[in-house]
């Protein structure tokens, strides 16, 4: 046992290798210099399935709606001004 400390985005660029661009576990392992057991802890910890991913997801579909929903009140607003021009010109 090496006893080896890796930085954190060491660990998550390889959990990208194997998770975003489809490299085997044990092809990135060996290039890297790290074992498999090691390689398939920082998956389960960094990969689609940790808490970090979920709150991260979580996030954008909450931006999403934001955007959806300021979108629609935006266009609520501009019909408004429209209605209040016209009826302001027909008042006259």
């Amino acid at each position: 046992m090496s006893g080896k400390r890796y930085p954190e985005e060491f660990k998550i660029e390889a959990v990208k290798q194997v998770v975003d661009r489809g490299h085997l576990i044990s092809d990135v392992a060996k290039r890297l210099d790290v074992t498999t057991h090691s390689l398939y802890a920082w998956v389960k910890k960094y990969g689609p399935d940790s808490k970090q991913q979920n709150e991260l997801s979580d996030a954008q579909a909450e931006i999403r709606r934001l955007q959806k929903e300021l979108k629609r009140t935006t266009e609520e607003r501009d019909l408004l001004k429209k209605a209040a021009a016209y009826f302001a010109k027909q008042s006259d």
